[in-house]
């Protein structure tokens, strides 16, 4: 008679494995709106690690749009949209997306995780080739993943190595069917920004397609917040594909892709993620709209944040921080192994400072780091807190 296995006993060692290397998450729950000042397990502190960089998810218009929309449509739709969900709403989301974004169409999935899942394993297939930058955001990596395609990677923003990549391409025997170039427009990690003109270039001179990632700049780069192809003066004709997601500037969730018709038509009929999910609630994409109409009519947000980024960078790097590459509101404090991070985490957090570490495999083993990101709301008085108590840290920890 054998001896019956545990299946679920490995789950607890790898947790502990996790635990005793500093790589655990520890979770952290909040209990009030997020917001530059927040209740966090029964603790007021402040928000220094919210994606929310407008603060936009407690703006009126956009509470106010959620509540009549869920009067009007009902709490959900009822529905995959590929089915009988596809709303007035969402249709109109994606209609005030498209023209937000001056793409000539637009899509919205249920999350942005989703859209990268869902659309980039239906873009390459056998004989084929994805060509990404090494420090990609996972859900990419995901999506590559469950393609297959062949798959090369270049040097992390690096276009002399793309190039590169490019030309072995071009001699690949038989030649390849499709070749798409994929990277993040701010990597979150280190918040700096992917060399988007030069990496539509070196795709145009190889007839390759182009596909941005651009969840953390919509909403902080380009006019008015319309993200990085516009930062950079590009259109749809030269980034085929500009991803991103409404849960971080925008405030509220879900994700979505603009670029040409053929790509709309062919995202909703191939991407698995969008025809077998349910639809987006009805508040939410109305939430998701008046995110837009705010973008659209008070510019004061993102010029706000960029204030907030610089007055708290300049101060760390004053200090003597290594705050790596950032050239966003995401401003990392690098600490270098996990232990050193998580210290640095617990310091400040009892100082009243709410930041993170992040430690691998989000980020290689001697890249652990505070990741701080700024938004519109937080005030100068908050700000010289928060440096106060890096200063601390700092100091006891040897950073500085």
């Amino acid at each position: 008679m054998s001896t019956k296995r545990n299946p679920t006993k490995y789950l607890g060692n790898e947790y502990q494995r996790l635990v005793h290397e500093n790589l655990n998450w520890e979770l952290k729950e909040l209990q009030s709106p997020n917001e530059p000042v927040c209740t966090v397990n029964g603790k007021k502190v402040i928000m220094l690690c919210a994606n929310n960089y407008l603060n936009l998810s407690t703006h009126p218009k956009l509470v106010e749009a959620t509540i009549e929309a869920t009067k009007k449509y009902g709490a959900g739709a009822g529905s995959d949209r590929s089915i009988s969900g596809n709303m007035f709403i969402h249709e109109e989301l994606d209609r005030r997306l498209a023209k937000f974004k001056h793409a000539p169409a637009s899509l919205t999935y249920q999350t942005g995780f989703m859209a990268n899942q869902g659309l980039i394993p239906q873009l390459c297939g056998r004989g084929d080739l994805f060509v990404s930058d090494e420090l990609n955001h996972g859900s990419i990596i995901d999506g590559v993943r469950l393609s297959h395609a062949d798959r090369a990677i270049f040097k992390h923003k690096d276009a002399e190595d793309l190039a590169r990549v490019m030309d072995e391409a071009e001699k690949h025997k038989p030649p390849y069917g499709h070749i798409w170039i994929l990277t993040d427009g701010v990597f979150s990690m280190d918040g700096d920004l992917a060399p988007l003109s030069a990496i539509a270039k070196i795709a145009k001179e190889h007839g390759a397609g182009v596909y941005v990632d651009d969840a953390h700049g919509e909403g902080v780069l380009g006019t008015g917040g319309r993200g990085i192809v516009n930062h950079f003066g590009l259109s749809s004709d030269e980034v085929h594909v500009e991803m991103g997601t409404f849960s971080k500037a925008f405030g509220v969730i879900g994700g979505h892709v603009s670029g040409g018709e053929d790509l709309r038509n062919f995202a909703y009929n191939k991407s698995r993620t969008w025809l077998l999910s349910g639809a987006m609630s009805p508040g939410v994409a109305a939430a998701c709209i008046a995110a837009i109409d705010v973008l659209e009519s008070e510019p004061q947000h993102v010029r706000r944040v960029w204030e907030n980024r610089e007055y708290f960078i300049k101060a760390l790097k004053d200090l003597g921080f290594d705050t790596g590459n950032s050239e966003t509101p995401i401003v990392p404090v690098l600490c270098g192994d996990s232990k050193r991070a998580k210290d640095l985490a617990n310091f400040i957090w009892k100082k009243g400072i709410f930041a993170l570490p992040i430690v691998y495999p989000m980020v290689s083993r001697d890249k652990a780091r505070i990741r701080t990101q700024l938004s519109t709301k937080h005030t100068h008085e908050q700000l010289d807190k928060a440096i106060e108590a890096f200063t601390g840290g700092g100091k006891k920890l040897d950073l500085i």
